[in-house]
């Protein structure tokens, strides 16, 4: 079953800065990017949720425990600040279902066999170069 995590406004810190890239006039002079950082620590998810967060391998969760994220792809401040909170319920959405553990199984017979005998033919190539001793002397 998955629950829906929300994060209160107050965990989160978002800065607007001026967007990369080209642009012109307006996205020189306009700052309409947003920086997105929340602390995974210091935030009231679940503890087994901030746990799968930090075990994360993303590039956006820094080694202290903050996930940053950089949200420039629209004109307007507003619609970036929504692209931003919604990349990071998307990402704590990822982690809140807890992974299926592994039940281990055997390998087929059939599957088995078939390896035995690739490894025998494999043997009986390798045996057809070796160099052939005379022992008749």
């Amino acid at each position: 079953m998955m629950f829906r995590h929300t994060v209160s406004p107050a965990e989160v810190e978002l800065t607007a800065v001026r967007a990369q890239g080209a642009g012109g006039q307006n996205v020189n002079k306009v700052s309409s990017a947003i920086h997105l950082r929340f602390d995974i620590r210091a935030s009231s998810l679940p503890e087994p949720i901030k746990m799968r967060l930090l075990a994360l391998h993303d590039h956006r969760i820094t080694r202290d425990g903050m996930v940053v994220i950089k949200a420039q792809e629209y004109r307007t401040q507003e619609m970036n600040r929504a692209a931003a909170l919604a990349r990071l319920n998307e990402l704590i959405a990822s982690v809140s279902v807890a992974p299926r553990a592994r039940i281990p199984t055997k390998p087929t017979r059939a599957s088995a066999i078939r390896r035995l005998e690739s490894k025998t033919r494999r043997a009986d190539v390798k045996a057809t170069r070796a160099r052939i001793v005379d022992r008749e002397r």
